[in-house]
């Protein structure tokens, strides 16, 4: 008898770890409520958690088993949970951030001490950290050249779910309430959990959008993206049978561009693993920059500021249909991501910690590696990243992947009876045109082009130069 610990691997099929305890005798599947974990959550993750355990626990129990629910420590949940089932061994899917390092490590001494055997295993990731390096054996820094040696690659073929026959004959107590767990229920729509969701949503894209993702993917009216990313998340499907898909997809297209196309969504993929290994060997990005300046960066405390673009009202169309998708919805489309980034730290020159915060409080997909490392990416302090004198002009952002503000007049209904040209062009709007056109709409809390210059001149200021090195 095994315990495998589901943690962001909330699906039976595909599922590394799970086999991995399969193979070594009957499995009793685990899932710990753990409050240290918790304190670091939003509502909306929560929820869809919840959902996603759900839909497991219900596939458990379609094969005579059940999904052993419990809150508390892990360090002594596991080996009391080991005791009860007379179970030789616990087994758990890797995770790479700290504290989920930290807790692993934890939760090995402590069954080393009850004197039951461990393993954790490689799953949520294709490559593991640590086994694309540069030839001096450093992890990169560059994308370009992680995605050159990641694409080149072999993929691991998607695991088969283990069979019923292996999974224990257990029963499990009731999930909690998200009450319970100390959350509200969030206001946002959150998109359905579960491995059977996950697949329909992947069938989907591969049978059209991902043929013009592309031409199409940053343009949020065309939905051209996956909407994956909280199922990768929290694993309600696998790596392996997503870029299984993809490739299957690779061969039915019907031209070069659409080949290419599919090897476009496959290298953001290969993004999420690139800032996956840049966390696990740089944890204190979570907190720090990533790049070193010569002198601190000057970051601006403005509350009343702040406070405008969480709640999508800078006067900025763009930056604020994306801030209130992120309220609706619990998830931003990533081209959106970056504008609504861009404009925080290079236009309002707050810190981008504060809205990495925000994100993680308000998604559903949250993932520590990739929103620090699109977070670092927008402010010009982590790897790879924007150079600090490239920055958006949300107003051209907007009329480029917006031009007819679709998406805009879907999210900010106060301009629904504007033209797309006064949408595009509102902070050049005079106030009586602004108060004629949508009188309930407010004025830009700052001027783009002269927020530009004190931007480059903050990052310049940090560099120790004057700009002209």
């Amino acid at each position: 008898m095994h315990l495998h610990w589901h943690r962001r691997d909330l699906r039976v099929s595909d599922n590394h770890g799970l086999v991995t305890a399969a193979d070594a005798g009957d499995v009793v599947p685990v899932f710990v409520f753990d409050d240290d974990v918790l304190a670091h959550a939003g509502a909306a993750r929560v929820r869809f958690m919840l959902d996603a355990l759900a839909r497991l626990r219900e596939t458990y129990r379609e094969r005579d088993s059940d999904l052993v629910v419990v809150r508390g420590d892990p360090t002594e949940e596991l080996p009391r949970l080991a005791a009860e089932y007379d179970a030789d061994g616990v087994v758990w899917n890797k995770d790479y951030s700290r504290l989920a390092r930290t807790r692993d490590e934890a939760v090995r001494r402590a069954l080393d001490e009850a004197g039951v055997a461990h393993d954790a295993v490689h799953d949520a990731i294709h490559h593991e950290p640590g086994s694309i390096t540069t030839n001096a054996g450093d992890p990169y820094s560059v994308y370009t050249y992680f995605w050159k040696k990641w694409r080149n690659r072999n993929k691991a073929d998607p695991f088969s779910p283990p069979e019923a026959d292996s999974l224990a004959d257990v029963s499990g107590a009731d999930l909690p309430t998200i009450e319970e767990l100390g959350f509200s229920d969030p206001d946002a729509t959150i998109q359905e959990a579960g491995t059977e969701a996950a697949r329909e949503r992947l069938a989907a894209f591969c049978e059209d959008a991902i043929y013009r993702y592309a031409t199409d993917r940053d343009y949020p009216e065309r939905n051209a993206t996956s909407r994956l990313s909280a199922d990768l998340k929290w694993g309600t499907i696998g790596i392996r049978e997503v870029y299984a898909a993809t490739e299957e997809a690779a061969e039915n297209a019907d031209s070069d561009d659409e080949a290419k196309s599919v090897e476009e969504f496959q290298s953001q993929l290969a993004w999420r693993e690139f800032y996956t290994h840049v966390l696990y060997f740089n944890p204190d990005v979570v907190t720090q920059n990533y790049k070193e300046y010569e002198n601190d960066i000057a970051w601006r405390e403005d509350e009343e500021a702040l406070t405008a673009w969480k709640e999508g009202r800078t006067g900025y169309p763009i930056v604020d249909a994306g801030m209130r998708q992120l309220r609706e919805e619990a998830y931003m489309h990533n081209r959106m991501r970056m504008i609504v980034a861009s404009f925080l730290t290079k236009d309002l020159l707050i810190d981008w910690r504060e809205g990495y915060a925000h994100f993680r409080a308000y998604l559903a997909d949250h993932d520590t590696a990739n929103d620090n490392g699109g977070w670092q990416w927008a402010a010009s302090t982590g790897t790879d990243a924007q150079p600090y004198f490239r920055i958006f002009n949300p107003m051209t952002q907007g009329e480029r992947y917006d031009p007819d503000a679709t998406y805009i007049q879907q999210y900010v209904p106060e301009l629904r009876d504007a033209t797309a040209d006064e949408i595009h062009d509102w902070p050049n709007l005079s106030p009586t045109e602004r108060e004629t056109v949508a009188p309930e709409y407010p004025d830009p809390i700052v001027e783009h082009s002269k927020r530009r210059d004190q931007a480059i001149s903050m990052f310049e200021a940090a560099r120790g130069d004057d700009g002209d090195n």
